[in-house]
């Protein structure tokens, strides 16, 4: 087995633990960096990342990957809120960036193994051959969400030695190595946005304003205006700026009229959705309704759930008990037990 080890280091307590579990694993293991914005306020998070490598004695390098980052997380990010979507940037990024790319580049330069300091697992079916993706053991970090893109390809490539532990042994593993950011705090802003200004943001980006138009009720009645699609998204309740009798919520943008949609809370739940772009892990093909559990935002609770192959790459899930707020541009993923089936990009949301 050939022992070469890409570990993607964020300058991060996790990161740089991933990279001491797989030097100890007996990996020839090299940090890298991914280059993938203006990194904006703070250090620079290279230079942590560097010095967890150099206390290890692993070579180290950076990359610069922000043209595809940008082409492939900013931009999708931004068109996907013009058309009235919410979608989950890291999601892309580990599908087209963090993964897509960099095993890309880690083949070309002749290793076997990529890894990175996400809370999941990855085990091959001795049955199928079928490599898996799992739920990372502690149930309050576990990140299999962010990765059910992952092909087949990618998790055969894929080390995650955090997969069986918690954060407070992750911290204690960085205390007893003498790694510097063993204490460091996790960022919780999408990494592009550190400022969490979205629609400031997608201003600048996109270099035009988003005009007002029409908070509208469920049934077509005018309540007000409102500032700009980007400013909303599905279930959010404050900061419309309008006065009612009752809590009312955004339950749907329509861009092509310039409408917010406004309803009670009741409005907000619903039991189907398609999705589109899938992926599916455990199994090939979906042949026959599937019983799972499923998640329409990366903390929810699963849900149970009945999902059907609509298509190469649509599915039609059918949650058991109506769910609030599903959005379109978030993710659903699919379980059995702690494995993932798959997931895809929400689309059209039925009643």
């Amino acid at each position: 087995m050939d022992k070469r080890a890409i570990v993607a280091m964020s300058g991060g307590v996790d990161s740089s633990v991933a990279a001491l579990l797989v030097q100890q694993a007996g990996y020839e293991a090299m940090g890298v960096t991914l280059r993938l914005h203006g990194e904006g306020r703070g250090p620079d998070p290279a230079e942590d990342a560097r010095a967890a490598a150099a206390r290890l004695g692993l070579d180290f390098t950076v990359l610069d990957f922000s043209g595809s980052f940008r082409e492939q997380v900013v931009e999708r990010f931004v068109a996907a809120y013009q058309r009235g979507e919410t979608p989950n940037p890291c999601i892309d990024c580990n599908r087209y960036v963090k993964f897509g790319r960099l095993m890309a580049w880690a083949r070309e330069q002749g290793f076997a193994k990529v890894a990175s300091g996400h809370y999941a697992r990855v085990e091959q079916d001795a049955e199928t051959g079928r490599w898996l993706l799992k739920k990372g053991l502690d149930p309050r970090k576990d990140q299999s969400y962010v990765l059910y893109a992952l092909t087949q390809e990618e998790l055969s490539m894929l080390l995650l030695p955090l997969g069986g532990l918690t954060k407070a042994q992750v911290r204690q593993l960085a205390q007893d190595q003498g790694f510097e950011n063993a204490g460091k705090q996790e960022s919780q802003d999408i990494c592009f946005i550190p400022d969490g200004d979205y629609a400031g943001f997608i201003q600048r980006y996109a270099g035009r304003s988003f005009p007002p138009g029409a908070f509208v009720g469920t049934a077509g009645q005018v309540y007000g205006e409102h500032r700009g699609i980007i400013h909303y998204t599905v279930g959010q309740r404050k900061g419309l700026g309008l006065s009612f009798p009752q809590p009312m919520y955004v339950c749907k943008i329509d861009p092509e009229r310039n409408q917010v949609v406004l309803g009670e809370h009741r409005e907000l739940f619903s039991r189907e959705l398609e999705a589109v772009g899938c992926n599916l892990i455990a199994v090939e093909k979906i042949e026959k309704p599937l019983r799972v559990k499923a998640k329409v935002r990366y903390r929810q609770e699963e849900q149970p759930a009945t999902v059907e192959q609509t298509g190469p790459e649509t599915l039609r899930v059918v949650f058991d008990e109506p769910q609030r707020a599903i959005t379109k541009g978030q993710a659903v993923v699919l379980y059995q037990g702690d494995t993932v089936v798959g997931g895809g990009t929400i689309g059209e949301i039925g009643e």
